[in-house]
């Protein structure tokens, strides 16, 4: 009975486990992002057409469903991206820009457009991003928008938190970049 009960447990508990496993892909539980301690909120596959393009996670102070909480919550965050194929730095920011331009209006872009401006720099510092390649992109209440490479920080931290809430629109917004990795990264769907 006792094998019996503990492999039910197991059985249980799988799915849980197989969540943060993307693609071969490991996203821990939690995370240090700056001063903050993080969970994982949920992580997915990025696509494009049959390709697999990346393996993503998002972390949040804690476990939320909704976008709109997700966006909003206080205290650190994180977007942490591994490459499942080579890409260029300059593909992948153009993808982000893109989809900053699909989830908001011209008014809300003209206001980020410096911002924008910055974290494209950034990341074309980059170069190319070859297949297993680690982008975080944080968030600290103390600094701002922070993105490393590769576990090292580029550039300067971006200042404001309007900034980070319009890329997790990029993944979580109403015209997100993949409506099913929009529902992974809610905890919505395995």
């Amino acid at each position: 009975m006792k094998k019996l009960l503990a492999i039910l447990l197991l059985a249980l508990s799988l799915p849980a486990l197989a969540a943060l496993d993307v693609a071969g892909v490991k996203f821990e539980d939690k995370t240090k992002v700056g001063a903050g301690d993080t969970v994982i909120n949920g992580a997915g596959l990025r696509k494009r057409a049959f390709f697999k393009v990346y393996a993503i996670g998002l972390y949040l102070p804690q476990k939320v469903t909704s976008a709109a909480d997700a966006i909003n919550a206080k205290g650190a965050k994180r977007v942490a991206i591994v490459t499942l194929r080579d890409l260029t730095a300059e593909q992948f920011v153009d993808a982000l820009i893109e989809a900053l331009k699909n989830n908001h209006d011209e008014a809300a872009l003209k206001a980020l457009q410096p911002k924008i401006d910055q974290f494209r720099s950034t990341m074309l510092t980059i170069g190319n991003a070859p297949e297993k390649s680690s982008v975080n992109i944080d968030w600290l209440p103390e600094s701002g928008t922070r993105l490393s490479f590769n576990g090292a920080a580029k550039g300067s931290d971006i200042p404001g938190e309007d900034f980070y809430q319009a890329l997790l629109k990029i993944w979580i917004g109403d015209k997100p970049a993949q409506d099913d990795l929009k529902e992974q990264l809610l905890g919505k769907a395995p």
